[in-house]
């Protein structure tokens, strides 16, 4: 699930990143929208990465619009609640500024013949501190181990729970078991002790996974908020009102929480007991809290009050184009962990004036979602972020270019499932106005009514979502007709979003994203994939209701899903290409049946900023790295477009 809400990223770099850590033996190497959500760096260097000296102050400051719904990393699949654990909160290992994965909270690691045990060494004297610096206790094997018991607790809701099921050994036993579960095969599952479970303190700074399979992506999904440790005695005492203040979680990290003050001020203090303090510069982060973020930022960074401004496309000619302005104007790096798709919702629960019923009948008819498809121009709507080169970001796939590639070398959106997709611009007019015939005709027999009411939200505190919202709904309402559909744009809640509207199922048709949580194409099947009575919000789409309700695409789905589950079960190394060519036939099938419809991957946002944006740490997945500001330096000056061509060359 996360940082720099939804920043828009670019296609170019990639995952040679996890190469340089073996799946066998031991590794002794030593050590998004806001970048209020910068990237991070554990090289140790000195260096810039500019030509400009770095400014003496290390304060950075920001404004930000949406407050954070839960600083519980052990619960939250949301990047904007990530912001704060990232930079408070070490993981076992973390990755460098070229997404390398290096040591961190474990200095070595070894992983059994077999594949399925995993050994970390951890770092000794590594402190957790309070929201006053000061000192606690000694950072220890059983702090990870307390902390998977509580994400295992069901009483505590853990959005990322089920990452774990099939993964650590009896994780899911033991979350089904404490919650008593019945599934709809009738099975009650039973209690067990944690101790069951595959994680283990082998002593005081040995921890233990054990794996219910072989993980091929094991060893990358360790820098995401799932497997944070946690101060055992303090999550005992606080329960589920742990990490809801500043005051009410410990910090292990580069920077402590000293200050938090909803709708009001957010401080991150350098945490003078890091154990790798010398490599964290920014001394102070300052974020604070104003509705009008996204248009008083600009104007607070002319006036040298803010460090950082999303630059958007309403005022980036005049930007640009002004003297006094255009050496302000930088871009965001570029990265390919993140991809947006529409998605369409099969649970519709928004109110009775947008005729949920009416909504359902249609989602379910695959020649309306065809219709939708084809009639979607991605081109416009990604213009209004990138006006330059639209086409360069559009993408026909859900998993990213560059992303991942097979045992042989090629590139996972190259594989031969995806010779189809790839081939053509899914848009296309005329198509459209067939899908839309044959499924009035279907519609009409089933007893719907047209038009069919389309509700789209978007986030206000979002750069351009708004405008393209707009954008799609007058192109599509275009090329369908307003007989057929009516799109009605609303603007959702600022703070709380994705759970007030997405995990809720509170629209119709609506943008959504997904970055990957580890280096495996598995991971961009969890939006999607719903296993037998999982109808989880976090699952975006609700797809499986389709199959629980036994209505027109269950069966569509139901494949999507028995496709999924079969690229599940190759798990061996040696099994690379079979596993990927699995997964890549599982996502066709979910595009070519119009389940979901691909958008694009993040542009590299126009921002104005005080520092290198390819300074810090980078991953392809995980979504913690490219939110840190540990080994970053602030600049005395903002970041020119040139100067950002400079260091992207580097």
């Amino acid at each position: 699930m996360k940082k720099k809400l939804l920043t828009l990223l670019l296609v170019l770099t990639m995952v040679a990143s996890f190469a340089a850590c073996g799946s066998n033996g031991t590794n002794n190497a030593e050590p998004t929208s806001t970048p209020a959500a910068g990237d991070s760096s554990t090289d140790g260097s000195s260096d810039t990465g500019s030509d400009s000296a770095a400014a003496e102050g290390q304060t950075y400051t920001t404004l930000y619009s949406g407050e954070v719904a839960t600083m519980n990393y052990l619960t939250t699949s949301t990047i904007g609640d990530m912001v704060i654990p990232a930079n408070t909160i070490d993981t076992l290992v973390e990755t460098d500024s070229e997404g390398n994965i290096v040591p961190c909270l474990a200095t070595s690691w070894t992983q059994s013949e077999d594949g399925l045990t995993w050994t970390f060494t951890l770092r000794q004297g590594v402190k957790w501190v309070d929201s006053t610096g000061a000192e606690v206790a000694e950072v220890t094997a059983q702090d990870f181990v307390d902390a998977m018991k509580y994400v295992l607790t069901p009483e505590y809701e853990a959005a990322n729970a089920q990452n774990l099921f099939g993964v650590i050994v009896n994780a899911e036993e033991y979350y089904k078991g404490a919650a008593n579960l019945t599934d709809d095969a009738g099975k009650t599952w039973s209690a067990i002790d944690f101790s069951e479970v595959g994680i283990k303190a082998v002593d005081t700074y040995t921890v233990e996974y054990t794996l219910a399979k072989q993980v091929p992506y094991f060893l990358s999904s360790l820098v995401y908020v799932l497997y944070m440790p946690a101060y055992g005695p303090q999550l005992e005492e606080q329960g589920a009102s742990f990490a809801t203040s500043n005051t009410t979680m410990y910090y292990n990290g580069a920077y402590y929480l000293s200050e938090f003050t909803p709708q009001e001020k957010h401080v991150l203090t350098k945490n003078a007991l890091y154990w790798d303090a010398a490599n964290v510069y920014i001394t102070t982060v300052n974020s604070i809290f104003n509705a009008e973020a996204g248009t008083l930022a600009p104007e607070m960074v002319k006036r040298g009050e803010v460090d950082y401004a999303d630059i958007s496309s309403d005022i980036l000619d005049d930007w640009l184009a002004n003297a006094d302005t255009a050496s302000l104007v930088s871009k965001e790096r570029p990265s390919s962990d993140y991809s947006y798709f529409y998605c369409f919702n099969f649970n519709p629960t928004f109110a009775a004036e947008y005729e949920p019923e009416n909504w359902t009948l249609a989602v379910n008819n695959e020649n309306f979602r065809q219709a939708m498809m084809a009639a979607l121009n991605r081109t416009n709507p990604v213009a209004i972020s990138e006006p330059q080169t639209p086409e360069a970001f559009i993408m026909n796939t859900i998993t990213p270019t560059t992303f991942t590639m097979n045992a042989s070398g090629v590139d996972f959106t190259a594989l031969t499932a995806f010779a189809d997709i790839q081939s053509a611009d899914s848009f296309d007019a005329a198509a459209a106005a067939t899908y839309k015939e044959a499924a009035m005709t279907e519609l009409t027999a089933e007893g719907a009514t047209f038009p069919i009411k389309v509700l789209m939200k978007y986030n206000p505190s979002t750069t351009n979502w708004a405008e393209e919202c707009a954008v799609v709904e007058q192109q599509m309402e275009g090329v369908l007709g307003t007989d057929f559909i009516d799109i009605i744009v609303e603007a959702g809640p600022s703070d709380s979003f994705l759970t007030q509207v997405r995990r809720s199922g509170d629209y119709a048709f609506m943008k959504c994203g997904w970055g990957a949580d580890y280096a495996d194409p598995e991971t961009w099947t969890d939006p999607f994939y719903q296993a037998e009575g999982d109808l989880l919000g976090y699952k975006y789409a609700f797809m499986r209701t389709a199959i629980e309700n036994g209505t027109a695409a269950a069966d569509t789905v139901s494949e999507y899903f028995t496709l999924v589950e079969a690229a599940k079960a190759i798990t061996a190394e040696a099994q690379k290409d079979a596993r990927y060519d699995a997964f890549a036939e599982a996502e066709s099938y979910l595009i070519e049946h119009a389940l979901v419809i691909p958008y694009g991957i993040s542009v590299s946002s126009y921002i104005a900023i005080k520092y290198d944006v390819f300074q810090g740490e980078y991953a392809s997945c995980g979504t913690v790295p490219n939110l840190r500001y540990k080994g970053i330096q602030m600049l005395d000056h903002f970041v020119s477009l040139d100067e950002y061509e400079a260091n992207s060359a580097k």
